[in-house]
């Protein structure tokens, strides 16, 4: 069952967040990883930035959690995560899927540029990876992160972005 993520679902999503991001670990630069992937102030600082969580529930237990933000005219997908042993079972397609009918608005995704299964993912859901320049400019325009992770990411957009 794909939900609104509540109050009581924090620690859930912290843990699967920090689960999942495993994989980042010996993959994106050594200087921008950090343990925990995402501590709970973060968390807690992204939810209060406007990133609303849904998730995928299982008998009781979430398996999957991505983000939604609306950033002035755009929507971003955000910390999209799926517990390691529920993986490959469709269950982030799902989410994508129920965030997408959220939203009448262009969709941008940014993910690091060394995360090849994240970026296979979203081609596999329709997304278009932009330009370098695109991409430099979007990420200081729409996300609030550091110029090191800008440099080694890259975004996505669905087919409602401009010449994509």
């Amino acid at each position: 069952m794909i939900r609104p993520c509540r109050a009581g679902d924090f620690d859930a999503i912290y843990a699967i967040i920090n689960e999942a991001a495993e994989a980042y670990k010996g993959v994106i630069p050594q200087d921008c990883w950090q343990e925990p992937y995402m501590s709970e102030e973060e968390l807690e600082a992204e939810i209060q930035a406007g990133v609303a969580f849904w998730g995928c529930e299982e008998n009781g237990e979430l398996l999957g959690v991505m983000g939604i933000q609306a950033v002035q005219e755009v929507t971003l997908i955000r910390h999209a995560y799926v517990r390691p042993a529920s993986q490959q079972q469709g269950i982030g397609g799902m989410l994508l899927a129920a965030l997408r009918r959220q939203t009448s608005r262009p969709i941008l995704v940014g993910t690091w540029a060394e995360a090849t299964w994240a970026i296979r993912f979203y081609q596999k859901h329709d997304f278009r990876l932009l330009a370098s320049a695109e991409k430099d400019r979007l990420l200081r325009r729409y996300w609030s992160i550091p110029e090191r992770q800008i440099e080694t990411s890259l975004v996505l957009s669905d087919r409602k972005w401009p010449n994509s």
